[in-house]
């Protein structure tokens, strides 16, 4: 939507309607969850009663009964994870450069975009890294526990919730209104801290 927007404005609103939106909802929905229908299908037609009555952590890991079902995941996270940053480099690549056009000889105004588009870039980053967690969380699955569980949430909270919530709180600091709220609200919680 981006790329359209800022590389071909004229058809934004031809391009990024509602129904295509949808379509493409729809699209990224269906193809996310062929490897779930097929790791679930699986195990509900091969697991055994006695595995249900297991006590177990919730992770994805128990319900790869077979070794290939553990590479399907792998080639099928690393397939994702190498389109997205083809497709996010060629769009930010080409974002920047109608940026910079653009702007011209405007430095300040040439910043400015630069530093947005930086922007939105570290938080598509952020949301490419969590394609790798699982990795890491089944790795440390195996070996500790309490690791485990703290390196998920540590996981969950940098790259589920930040790049969420990044936009909004540095677009809300550029507010002024929501600046000195916020400047306020801190200012009489370390006041009442003192008291």
């Amino acid at each position: 939507e981006r790329y359209v927007a800022i590389c071909m404005p004229l058809r934004h609103a031809e391009l990024c309607s509602t129904r295509s939106t949808m379509h493409c909802i729809l699209i990224i929905h269906g193809l996310s969850s062929v490897p779930c229908i097929v790791i679930l299908s699986t195990f509900f037609a091969s697991a055994s009663f006695s595995l249900y009555k297991q006590p177990m952590i919730c992770a994805i890991k128990i319900f790869m009964l077979y070794r290939w079902q553990d590479h399907v995941i792998s080639a099928v996270q690393e397939f994702y994870f190498l389109i997205m940053v083809i497709i996010i480099l060629f769009s930010y690549v080409k974002i920047m450069k109608v940026a910079k056009a653009a702007s011209g000889e405007d430095k300040k105004s040439s910043w400015k975009g630069l530093r947005t588009v930086i922007l939105h870039g570290f938080q598509l980053l952020l949301c490419l890294i969590q394609l790798w967690t699982p990795f890491i969380e089944s790795t440390l699955l195996r070996f500790h526990l309490m690791l485990f569980t703290h390196v998920r949430l540590s996981n969950f909270i940098l790259f589920g919730l930040t790049p969420k919530c990044l936009s909004p709180l540095i677009y809300g600091l550029r507010d002024e209104t929501f600046f000195h709220a916020l400047k306020n609200y801190e200012f009489f919680g370390l006041y009442k801290r003192n008291v």
